[in-house]
């Protein structure tokens, strides 16, 4: 890059004496750029139809792909030089730079850089230049387009682009209209605006307070209906329970008194651990009786957590206003869990959520007795916990910078911008982590750690060759102990998220040496945190290349749907690395490099069952070839294939091979999707457009068919299901949160709640319409009625109305920030007439653009209107939605 002076046309802001000025900075030139230059992105159309010939050609995957734009508009006066480059983050690969003045540059991951051509000529004052390209698949929601371009030069600091440091996509993305809200023709996914949510929650009406004070969520077992009145508890409780958990009891101590409760008064709860005195049906962990009288509340419970849950179902009952009537419902109540595995995963790995979120969010699944913490630690783009002795793996690992040789941090990705002081960095101390078990301990929650491996494992590969050359040169055996790459290895492959290296080599002992020093560190904090590590995830999912998956055929083939690319040059990971070539030859039980993936997942189960971890636990797709025979312990799977692409039948064929199996379907269960079909939502959508509250509490986990009769695939479309073999039993169900795009503790919390409610009372509670499976059955969308429809709505009308009218002014007192319904609305007969998913949250009107607003409790006269939801506390407020003729 040229070092000589820069000729820079700079305002007199910047050069202090003149409009323009020689200046010898390319420092200059970036400030002038971040400034100055705004940043807008554009999807211009979707290449489909005779079109995606073009797709086909560039080598875009299923030959989809879109024509978009970047403009970037000078509001300052003239920048000349041409020595700068622009870094940005997307998540789709770019296949082609139509603007002669650009090229765009694929550095690894999402991470890209725009460089000046000798056809640029400079940043003329107050225009706009585009930079237009295509691009990948499609871009549906405004989140598509990730924040935080960033502008550096030679012996420059790197600046933010100001106007991307946002998480307000709109201020970047222009809007996604028309055909472009679609995936292709066949997509039949309903946009939700004012009018299509106001159909949407038509048939949710509201139910009167009465009828929901007595209701527990999530709902037990068996409850006596014949049981009527109230308990006074204006005089507080005394809660009496000698053989529960100190810690568990203060835990739930703290929830009812956040709620008002006086729990050093009168009314007395007496709590008795007696496993014997329960009904067979209940008689196992995290089952009780609970009898609540205007004299006293009964609870005999199977255990601690049964107990804990007791108490907490008492909590459930608290109304919203226990201010001011401080009175709860009497009930007779026996109950116990429908699923042993009752889960939350959080990625903290990809964008990093702040130890006190984890906090709130154990505290929430604690109250809705859910009780497994599944914490992925690890990914490509960042490690965040702490091991002793291996520092390296924070201060390299769980940092991202603009370091293009990764020497002190990894490459910017997913937003993070060039600097450190964004989610992008940061990990969990050995002393976080400790507490984050002591406080889920307490509240009968299992954590369940995730060093994802062999791929998705970037953040510790290149820490672990820091470590390497920090002491290649003084100590050649201490710097190869713990390195991860085969440096010779030549294999071209490209990852699920573009990285084209990263994968850790399956064929060094210092792979497996690394392994069990994180396990044994790891088992440490667990016991001095007093919860023994019980389950070890070591991932396993996607040690792929995906240009040889099917999307993609070798040059010159005839399939119009799929992207030509030179297989000849592709690879399989290892395939090209001497170490794993030499080991495929010495084994005869190793015929391809495939077979490595499996002979990695034992060895790794040999070291986690040495260190007397009970259970390992696996993406599906991790044990596909592995026999459950071979192990020495038993293996659980998160099955996340997707039911429309076979994933009921997938989940009895995994526990039919001996592994137990925890759903974790993502057309059902990943909470990155987007609450529902609008540009504004945030989220990925490679399984499904929508996955709302509803759809979760709809979900079937104990009879998966089922599914295909009350949901649609992600196209809008009605799907078949027919269960292919007998249905031996699921361990669990859990929620999942991947955080791409999730960078803020806010953005967490809109995407978790309130979807892990009805997580929850499906991994607790059978419904009432949820049918017995049977081997052969077909479930057909559109076609079959086997499950009672109406029974299914009257329970979700229930339980809509215990979120809004109770639940959600809990969840307010706690700080979280959970996503408020955005209301639905329309005019007729000149009327405004409005709803929300969740009866009994207030519902706002302003006629004047929002300079004012009312609450709207009946229709009133209006050509067009704005609404929003209120949260119960009035401190928060749904996105506004418009309403017109």
């Amino acid at each position: 890059m040229n070092k000589t002076a820069i000729a820079l046309g700079l305002s007199i802001a910047l050069a202090g004496c003149s409009t323009t000025s020689e200046t010898s900075s390319t420092q200059d030139t970036v400030d002038a750029i971040a400034s100055s230059i705004q940043v807008t992105y554009q999807v211009n159309q979707k290449l489909e139809g005779d079109k995606s010939a073009t797709c086909k050609a560039l080598g875009a995957e299923w030959a989809a792909c879109q024509d978009s734009t970047i403009q970037l508009t000078n509001n300052g006066v003239a920048i000349d030089s041409a020595d700068w480059e622009i870094y940005f983050h997307s998540i789709r690969r770019i296949l082609d730079v139509k603007s002669p003045e650009f090229t765009i540059e694929h550095i690894n991951g999402d991470l890209h850089k725009i460089t000046p051509t000798a056809e640029f000529k400079g940043f003329a004052a107050n225009s706009t230049i585009d930079v237009n390209f295509i691009a990948e698949y499609w871009s549906l929601f405004e989140t598509d387009v990730i924040p935080r371009y960033y502008v550096t030069a030679e012996n420059a600091e790197a600046k933010v682009i100001a106007n991307t440091d946002t998480e307000n996509m709109s201020d970047i993305v222009k809007p996604l209209i028309g055909e472009n809200l679609k995936r292709h023709a066949g997509d039949n996914n309903i946009v939700m605006n004012a009018n299509t949510r106001f159909d949407k929650n038509e048939a949710t009406s509201q139910l009167s307070i009465s009828t929901i004070a007595n209701k527990i969520l999530p709902t037990p077992v068996w409850q006596d209906d014949m049981v009527t009145g109230s308990a006074d508890l204006s005089e507080g409780i005394q809660i009496h329970a000698p053989a529960m958990n100190t810690a568990s009891l203060t835990a739930i101590t703290n929830r009812l008194e956040n709620f008002g409760v006086n729990v050093s008064g009168k009314y007395p709860v007496n709590v008795t651990i007696a496993p014997l005195k329960l009904e067979s049906e209940y008689a196992k962990s995290g089952g009780y009786s609970l009898d609540i009288s205007d004299s006293s509340a009964e609870i005999t419970a199977f255990d601690n957590a049964g107990a804990l849950y007791a108490l907490q179902s008492i909590a459930s009952l608290i109304p919203s206003d226990f201010s001011s009537n401080k009175t709860i419902s009497q009930v007779s109540v026996k109950d116990a869990p429908n699923f042993e595995y009752r889960g939350m995963e959080v990625d903290i790995a990809r964008n990093f959520h702040s130890k006190e979120s984890l906090l709130r969010l154990l505290d929430q699944m604690s109250a809705y007795k859910l009780n497994k913490f599944h914490i992925h630690l690890t990914d490509d783009e960042g490690w965040r916990l702490a091991i002793p002795d291996l520092p390296e793996l924070t201060d390299v690992g769980a940092q991202r910078c603009h370091d293009l040789a990764e020497t002190t941090c990894l490459l910017p990705q997913l937003g993070s911008g060039p600097t450190t002081d964004n989610r992008g960095s940061g990990f969990l101390s050995k002393t976080d982590y400790i507490e984050l078990i002591k406080y889920a301990n307490a509240r009968n929650i299992e954590v369940i750690p995730e060093i994802d491996m062999p791929a998705h494992a970037r953040a510790g590969v290149v820490a672990m060759e820091a470590r390497y050359n920090k002491y290649k040169d003084s100590d050649l055996v201490k710097a190869e102990e713990y390195r991860l790459a085969d440096p010779d290895d030549k294999s071209v492959y490209t990852t699920i998220q573009f990285y084209n290296d990263g994968i850790l080599n399956p064929c060094i002992d210092s792979t497996y040496n690394f392994i069990s020093k994180v396990i044994s560190e790891v088992q440490s904090m667990h016991q001095e945190a007093g919860q023994p590590l019980k389950t070890w995830h070591m991932g396993g999912d996607e040690a792929k290349n995906i240009h040889l998956g099917n999307g993609y055929e070798q040059t010159g083939g005839t399939t119009g749907w799929k992207g030509d690319m030179d297989l000849t040059k592709q690879t399989m990971p290892w395939a090209k690395s001497p170490q794993c070539v030499a080991q495929i030859a010495a084994d005869d039980s190793l015929e391809t490099t495939h077979d490595l993936g499996p002979l990695f997942v034992k060895k790794v189960a040999n070291i986690i069952a040495a260190a007397g971890i009970e259970k390992t636990q696996l993406w599906q797709d991790g044990l596909k070839d592995v026999d459950a025979k071979n192990l020495p312990l038993t293996a659980v799977a998160n099955v996340w294939e997707t039911l429309y692409w076979g994933g009921a039948n997938t989940s009895n064929h995994m526990t039919e091979k001996g592994f137990e199996v925890v759903q974790s379907h993502p057309d059902y269960l990943y909470f990155d999707f987007p609450h529902e079909v609008n540009a504004k939502e945030r989220g990925f959508y490679w399984a499904t457009r929508y996955t709302d509250t509803k759809k979760v509490f709809k979900f079937s986990p104990n009879n998966l068919p089922q599914n295909a009769e009350t949901s649609k695939d992600r196209d809008g479309n009605n799907f078949s299901v027919k269960g292919d073999t007998e249905n031996r039993g699921y361990n669990g169900i859990s929620g999942q949160l991947w955080s791409e795009v999730v960078r803020t503790d806010s953005q967490f919390e809109y995407m978790v709640f309130p979807r892990i409610l009805p997580l929850a009372e499906r991994a607790w509670h059978k419904a009432s319409w949820e049918l017995d499976y049977v081997k052969d059955r077909e479930f057909k969308g559109g076609e079959t009625s086997f499950v009672d429809t109406k029974l299914q709505q009257a329970e979700w009308v229930q339980f809509a109305n215990i979120l809004g009218q109770r639940e959600l002014a809990k969840i307010d007192q706690t700080g979280i920030q959970y996503r408020l319904p955005v209301p639905g609305g329309k005019i007729e007969a000149g009327k405004l007439i409005a709803n929300v998913e969740f009866p009994g949250l207030e519902v706002q009107y302003s006629t004047d653009s929002g300079a004012s607003w009312a609450t709207w409790t009946k229709p009133i006269a209006a050509t067009s209107a704005e609404l929003r939801t209120v949260s119960p506390d009035g401190k928060r407020f749904s996105r506004v939605t418009s309403v017109n003729n």
